[in-house]
């Protein structure tokens, strides 16, 4: 090799581990792990036995209880979007002091029912996760909190599917971070969707909390949820979302009883096959039935920006749990709501919403299926007796006795007979919600009023309404703004949640922690 050659290639080997030297320093010094923290302190104290209505819903079922004293600790790191790749994990302790309700039981050695307390563990871990993202794609394994895609989850009554009101479930989903453009479509055509299968952990709760004399019980579900929306350009003024969600239980065991006395008992199928068919419904030979509990919604939003920048949005989520709800043959039965957004968060009024809620033109109690009784001589079928989030193998769409689709339908958790199930899953009300900020202080107002008629295989004689409110003053302390104060009042009035006054005091205190960072540049 001649004199020149050698001097270039050691140049060259100078110069590349000069570059490789540079990149690795510059990694170094901004290799930084940031985990943001945020410590709660929340008392609640009503005088009722549960929180009143507004308190306890929409926020992951961490209170349900009317008297509590809990300390709420959280740590997460967050995706960063803008990154190819990326990871992020998070966990969520909450603990203290929670007071129990009464719940009846019956006692088949002395065929009797009794009264036993139920109420939340000490320390329960709330949220335990890890994701990692690239382009567009996520993967998220654990127990995350999830809330409604389209709807306002500080404002809305609630998601129909996946509304925020109860505990995140174990899973694992997969989907698309945000709107994707769909290609050759130009931007014009986007696309989101997500995928998850997850087990349901409630178990212990459920056993606790069943009378063990009527209905059923489904030990050891597993859990399905899907959906896919399509939207049209977002930098246009006006813009149309549309698309379906899906959820399911299937698996497990479930146990029924009558009078006290357990009469069938089924298993559920959970083999390869059956996760397949909960993402592809096929009918299964012989039966023109599906394995599991398959309910959803179709979902539509118009929304309008104006130049000044708010926006205003009109939106429908239809319920569906068979044939005709699917084919929007129910009625006006859905979530019906106008929302109203400002440009600015510190607006007197950042954001208003008003809906109307209905679910109550589903079937009648009337069933008769000829396939239910060999033999008949009469052919004609008369299908009836549905009624929305009940089914008649699997445990009512709920997780902990909370619902996991709109709490607008009262919760199981409130049946202190111990009947797992929806009461009043027929219910018709409106919803309002308005928040803004007025100085330092920052204010949320939700109202409602419902009326329901028992569901549609057990109507009820007589109905049952609620009135509910809650206001909200939230105060950031200027000197320290990490530091948050919270004040709510809820009210509750009628006979389906009661009478109820309660009042939720939060000391919030938020930061966050870098790791990793090496001063060499």
């Amino acid at each position: 090799m001649s004199h020149y050659r050698l001097k270039r290639l050691k140049q060259m080997t100078r110069n590349g581990l000069l570059r490789v030297s540079v990149i690795a320093c510059g990694i170094m010094a901004n290799a930084e792990e940031r985990v943001d923290y945020q410590a709660e302190a929340i008392f609640t104290a009503g005088s009722g036995d549960f929180a009143p209505y507004y308190i306890a819903s929409n926020r992951h079922g961490v209170l349900t209880q009317s008297d509590n004293a809990l300390l709420r600790l959280e740590a997460t790191r967050s995706m960063d979007l803008s990154k190819r790749f990326s990871y992020g994990y998070g966990a969520e302790l909450l603990s203290g002091y929670s007071d129990k309700v009464a719940y009846q039981r019956y006692d088949s050695s002395s065929a009797a029912f009794s009264t036993h307390e139920e109420g939340p563990a000490a320390v329960g871990l709330r949220q335990l996760y890890g994701e990692v993202k690239y382009r567009g794609v996520f993967l998220t394994v654990g127990m995350k909190n999830h809330q409604s895609a389209l709807l306002n989850y500080s404002l809305s009554s609630g998601d129909i599917v996946e509304s925020g009101n109860a505990r995140p479930i174990p899973e694992v989903r997969i989907g698309f971070v945000d709107f994707q453009d769909i290609p050759f479509t130009q931007g014009w055509v986007q696309i989101q969707g997500e995928v998850a299968y997850g087990k349901l952990a409630d178990n212990d709760w459920l056993k606790d909390h069943y009378n063990y004399y009527d209905w059923h019980i489904n030990l050891g579900a597993l859990y399905h949820y899907k959906r896919c929306y399509f939207r049209s350009n977002p930098r246009q003024p006006f813009s149309v979302t549309f698309g379906m969600q899906t959820a399911g239980q299937f698996g497990g065991t479930t146990y029924v009883y009558a009078n006290g006395v357990e009469t069938k008992r089924y298993e559920g199928r959970a083999g390869i096959k059956d996760f397949f068919n909960m993402f592809l419904p096929r009918q299964q030979s012989g039966s023109s039935f599906f394995e599991g509990n398959t309910l959803g919604s179709w979902d539509f939003v118009a929304r309008y920006r104006f130049n000044d920048g708010s926006l205003l949005k009109a939106y429908v989520q239809k319920p569906w749990e068979d044939g005709s709800g699917i084919g929007w043959m129910n009625g006006f039965d859905g979530v019906w709501g106008i929302e109203y957004a400002s440009p600015t968060s510190d607006a007197i009024v950042s954001g208003a919403v008003v809906e109307y809620i209905d679910f109550t033109n589903q079937s009648g109690p009337i069933h008769w299926s000829p396939g239910d009784s060999p033999g008949t001589s009469i052919t004609n079928n008369a299908t009836g007796a549905d009624a929305y989030y009940n089914n008649f193998q699997y445990n009512s769409y709920m997780y902990y006795g909370m619902s996991i689709g709109t709490p607008f339908l009262p919760s199981p958790i409130y049946n202190t007979d111990g009947y797992l199930a929806f009461i009043d899953s027929r219910v018709r009300g409106f919803h309002v919600g308005v928040a803004g900020r007025i100085g330092n202080v920052g204010y949320r107002l939700l109202g409602g009023y419902r009326k329901g008629w028992g569901d549609g295989k057990a109507p009820t004689a007589t109905t049952r309404h609620d009135t509910s409110l809650m206001a909200e003053a939230t105060y950031t302390v200027p000197s320290t703004p990490a530091l948050e104060l919270k004040a709510q009042l809820g009210l509750d009035r009628g006979n389906m949640f009661g009478d109820n006054f309660g009042a939720c005091v939060t000391v919030a205190y938020r930061g966050a922690l870098s790791f990793g960072r090496n001063e060499l540049k």
